[in-house]
């Protein structure tokens, strides 16, 4: 059966996106060896935290560009902060550079509602994305974040929510996806989504 990569990098929530995994039958390897991405079917990218000191460990570690060439042949989610990772830079705290898989620039939802954003919320598809095939719109999953994408062009927006204005809740370009919510936390619906990504590999 294939492996799915968890990459290791010093700040994700590695055991609950594993368990989510280990229910369904997937197996998956914590690691922060670049070898062990190059032999996976399939890489996760998780986050928990500050874009510029995840940012910071991904590169210090040299798996950013790992995972960057992997991308090239195999799929890769990032989930929450390792979405954001997957673009072009973040404003948060101060301006850095993320991984430039997905265009776009990570910044605080501009909204009157109270952040961040914690708890569920709906989500409306655009696009035909498989990591979203037999979902329909007006599914819920679970939120926890006050900084999101903008900018980010249309063909690679896959899932909106909405907080008081449109929020990009997940991406896709090529074989990189990100899902800005917790799948691993979002019950049968996110369950389902890692089962079809899973079914990429």
């Amino acid at each position: 059966m294939n492996q799915i990569a968890i990459v290791d990098y010093g700040v994700g929530n590695l055991k609950s996106v594993s368990n989510a995994f280990r229910y369904l039958g997937v197996p998956t390897c914590i690691t922060s060896e670049g070898a062990e991405l190059e032999r996976a079917d399939a890489i996760i990218l998780p986050g928990v935290g500050a874009f510029p000191n995840a940012a910071e460990k991904l590169r210090a570690s040299g798996l950013d560009r790992v995972v960057l060439e992997q991308g090239r042949k195999k799929p890769v989610l990032g989930i929450c902060l390792g979405m954001q990772l997957l673009l072009e830079t973040s404003m948060e705290l101060s301006m850095c550079t993320g991984l430039g898989a997905v265009q776009g620039v990570v910044d605080r939802i501009s909204t009157t509602l109270k952040l961040p954003h914690i708890g569920w919320n709906t989500l409306s598809f655009h696009g035909d994305s498989p990591l979203f095939q037999g979902l329909e719109d007006g599914v819920s999953v679970y939120f926890v974040h006050s900084f999101s994408a903008q900018d980010t062009p249309k063909e690679q927006v896959v899932a909106t929510t909405e907080y008081g204005t449109d929020v990009i809740a997940a991406v896709q370009n090529g074989n990189f996806f990100g899902c800005q919510f917790h799948p691993e936390k979002s019950g049968d619906v996110g369950l389902f989504m890692l089962k079809n990504f899973a079914a990429l590999a």
